[in-house]
């Protein structure tokens, strides 16, 4: 994770540099704030991974001596058949209309169905099945 919090890091040094140039070039508090803040919270994301490299192993990535076969194996499990993205994609686009629009009563519905996708993807593997 040192990898990505230097990515972040970086960024922040970028952010606040371009929010002093913007500053005293424009002369305009939003993009002054805009800029800050954006800078603020690359700041707080790098800051949460260096801390978190701390506690884990180093991987490949970490470091510059690594091979290409040192990161082989196993990534992680990725479900084959699942529906859930669909629905979860569809509850996150009729969200996204429904504020657009501004129809709360179209909020309320496609958020309660954006927690139901969101439940289902989550919980997909570890409610107990029924077909036994």
């Amino acid at each position: 994770m040192k990898v990505e919090s230097r990515i972040f890091e970086i960024c922040t040094v970028f952010f606040f540099l371009c929010a002093i140039v913007y500053g005293l070039l424009a002369k305009e508090p939003v993009g002054i704030v805009a800029l800050t803040l954006t800078g603020g919270l690359s700041l707080i994301i790098g800051t949460y991974f260096r801390f978190i490299s701390r506690r884990l192993e180093p991987r490949p990535e970490d470091n510059p001596t690594a091979e290409v076969v040192d990161g082989a194996g196993e990534l992680g499990f990725f479900s084959p058949g699942s529906y859930w993205p669909i629905g979860l994609a569809g509850a996150a686009a009729l969200i996204g209309i429904s504020v657009a629009y501004f129809h709360v009563w179209a909020i309320a519905i496609s958020g309660a169905l954006l927690l139901v996708a969101i439940g289902g993807l989550l919980f997909e593997y570890h409610l107990p099945r029924s077909d036994h």
